[in-house]
């Protein structure tokens, strides 16, 4: 089941404020972002405990991915992505320490929920991009990536807060070994687990053509780096974009849930 738009859950925020209408565009601080998000369930989970925020008014685009048993990880992704986005929208600004503040409000609303025995043990990961006056501020906890397109390379933005990545590949682990490592999905960081969280948090400049991914590890656990950059630069809509690597992530086994956020200047 695939899903454009973003999707939500809690009855703390109304669900319609993560609605968004995709393709879109929206004029922005003087540049004309185009933006599209997707979700899929994958070919082997039942639920899809991804979610994706694209709210254009408060520049603000988003995804999470949950984890937990039961229905947790679907309930922690949604609140992550609502509770920033009532953050942004009661705190204007757009500094990078206010999105940090946000990221930390989205922790600590889901601590709130996991008290409830039924959501323990839930928790997400959440990558963000918020618009500001000189490009985009980025942040980022957990396994989520971002990614920029620019002159024909993808590059990653981000460091994924994961066992491998953090512990393993400083003894030594390659990159063959990180992509079949038992413990790959393992995290060091998440929203949920604690009230001490690391978030990865930098400015990025966007330059006119180039283009941002978010994505949840269902794309780019399964799909090589070289595939993702191939479908980012051809030529056709950020829609279709989105759709091909989904599908790579299907054609791969699609052993998780899918989601791609795309933001192109």
């Amino acid at each position: 089941m695939q899903t454009p738009g973003g999707v939500g859950y809690t009855p703390s925020y109304p669900s319609d404020s993560l609605e968004s209408q995709a393709p879109a565009r929206t004029i922005i601080l003087g540049s004309v972002l185009s933006y599209y998000g997707l979700s899929d369930t994958g070919c082997v989970r039942q639920n899809n405990e991804d979610a994706f925020l694209i709210e254009p008014q408060l520049g603000l685009y988003a995804l999470a991915d949950g984890m937990g048993g039961a229905q947790a990880g679907e309930v922690a992704s949604r609140i992550a992505v609502h509770s920033l986005c009532s953050y942004l929208a009661e705190h204007p600004g757009d500094s990078l320490e206010n999105l940090v503040r946000a990221v930390e409000y989205a922790n600590d609303q889901i601590l709130v929920f996991a008290a409830d025995p039924k959501y323990k043990g839930m928790g997400t990961t959440l990558v963000c991009a918020m618009e500001s006056q000189n490009g985009l501020q980025i942040a980022n906890v957990g396994d989520s990536r971002a990614w920029l397109l620019t002159g024909g390379s993808l590059e990653l933005l981000t460091s994924d807060q994961t066992w491998v990545n953090e512990v393993g590949r400083p003894l030594g682990l390659t990159e063959e070994n990180i992509r079949s490592h038992p413990m790959r999905h393992v995290l060091t960081m998440a929203l949920g687990v604690g009230n001490s969280l690391r978030v990865q948090a930098f400015p990025l400049e966007l330059h006119p053509g180039s283009l941002l991914l978010l994505s949840s590890d269902g794309l780019h656990g399964p799909v090589s780096e070289e595939e993702i950059c191939e479908i980012l630069l051809r030529p056709i809509s950020l829609e279709a974009r989105a759709h091909l690597l989904i599908e790579a992530a299907r054609q791969a086994g699609g052993p998780d849930n899918i989601t791609v956020v795309l933001l192109q200047n």
